[in-house]
């Protein structure tokens, strides 16, 4: 959420920079409209009740003389009336004024290229070649399928469209790269392992800025109104929500892996294939909590952490920065790592990593102090993909398949697959 003094104090560097973002300016002008009235209903009825208070006072005293004081007590009828009015009003711009604050994304960084969507993104540096198979490529959901790994038909039947079953050497595979993801960002990169609730409240998704904004996209269980997480960024980023942290402990950095659970409502028609887009997914995740002056530094080392996971598994990719149409509703600016898809003859987003500033932790209430005795500030929380385990075994399926349809397990993960050094079908 944005800094309701910020847009006060320079609205025309707020319109300007959500304008980038595709943001009407009539938004803020609004925003800055009801701040203003909202200012003067406040000092309107304060003022009111002063006065209110010491008539009151007077009358008291009027009374136990014997005084008619019948006017004056008319008077102050109508004075209370008009403050009830006046705090109605205010009422009512402070829930609009909410409304639109909650619907409003974070402004870019200053670094963040132009652009309305993707085709403005950046590519910052590529990493290997995109493999060029001696044979024609097959899309990884054939592959998997001819292995008996990947079963769309049984899960369709369990769950319906867009959900995936994993067998055998499949769902060991999934395994492998979850426990070597953990295993890496928690002993080479320094994360602390979390393993979160899948289920959350209300206020923990609205903390990181799914909601209200994003509800249709979200599954939600009734009657106790809990969400299934989307990505482990909420529960993680939510640790320390209604915290003082000190300086001294920054950056806290976690790694946790999670299921996830999308609706994708406004994704029909899109990859319905495969494991691309789907339902529930496996992630893992990457969270941070900085200090203002370093959290653009720490974005850096995040990303970085996140290649790592491509380089030693020899998955060539690329990392583009995204535009300011491009990013997501929290994120100042975003690193998206992509893989080539052989088969599909595209780039495949497997990561993304983000610097929120503080607009997650204004929703949360994750300070900090900058000394003891210090007053408190708002910490900056960071997310990436660290990696997502099913576009990862996407990845695999398709970069590493052999003529003769087994598949090249990556040297890395032959440890978590009993050393052996293919898939082939059982």
């Amino acid at each position: 959420m944005l800094d309701i003094r910020q847009i006060r104090r320079e609205p025309e560097l707020v319109k300007a920079a959500l304008a980038r973002r595709g943001v009407q300016e009539e938004v803020v002008d609004r925003l800055v409209d009801l701040d203003a009235r909202r200012r003067e209903w406040i000092t309107r009825s304060d003022d009111l009740k002063k006065r209110r208070n010491e008539v009151s006072a007077d009358l008291g005293r009027r009374r136990k003389a014997g005084e008619d004081i019948s006017e004056a007590s008319a008077r102050m009828r109508e004075v209370g009336a008009e403050i009830a009015s006046l705090d109605a009003q205010r009422a009512a711009a402070e829930e609009e004024q909410q409304q639109i604050l909650d619907g409003i994304p974070n402004l870019p960084d200053a670094s963040v290229p132009d652009g309305r969507d993707a085709q403005d993104n950046v590519v910052v540096r590529t990493w290997g070649e995109p493999r060029v198979l001696p044979h024609p490529a097959r899309p990884h959901w054939e592959v998997g399928e001819d292995l008996g790994i990947l079963d769309f038909k049984r899960s369709a039947r369990l769950s319906g469209s867009r959900f995936w079953l994993l067998k055998g050497d499949g769902a060991r595979l999934e395994r492998a790269l979850i426990s070597f993801m953990l295993e890496l960002h928690t002993g080479e990169h320094g994360y602390t392992e979390i393993l979160p609730p899948s289920l959350v409240t209300r206020e923990t998704m609205y903390a990181t800025g799914q909601l209200p904004k994003f509800e249709e996209d979200l599954f939600r269980c009734t009657p106790n109104d809990l969400f299934l997480i989307p990505t482990s960024e909420v529960p993680l980023t939510n640790l320390h929500r209604d915290e003082i942290l000190e300086a001294s402990q920054l950056p806290l950095c976690y790694t946790g892996f999670t299921p996830c659970f999308r609706s994708e409502a406004g994704a029909a028609g899109r990859d319905t294939r495969g494991l691309v887009r789907v339902h529930q997914f496996h992630k893992v995740e990457l969270v941070k909590f900085a200090h203002p002056d370093h959290s653009f530094e720490e974005l850096e080392k995040m990303v970085a952490n996140a290649e790592r996971v491509l380089q030693i598994l020899e998955i060539p990719y690329r990392v583009v920065r995204l535009c300011a149409g491009d990013m997501g509703f929290s994120a100042a600016a975003t690193y998206d790592l992509e893989f080539w898809s052989p088969a599909q003859e595209r780039w495949l987003e497997i990561s993304s990593c983000s610097n929120c500033t503080d607009f997650q932790a204004r929703r949360a209430g994750i300070r900090f102090r900058r000394e003891p005795g210090a007053p408190t500030e708002l910490a900056h929380t960071l997310n990436g993909s660290g990696l997502a385990v099913g576009r990862t075994m996407v990845a695999i399926l398709e970069n590493f398949q052999q003529e003769d349809g087994s598949i090249l397990i990556p040297q890395a993960l032959r440890p978590y697959m009993g050393g052996r050094e293919r898939i082939v079908r059982s």
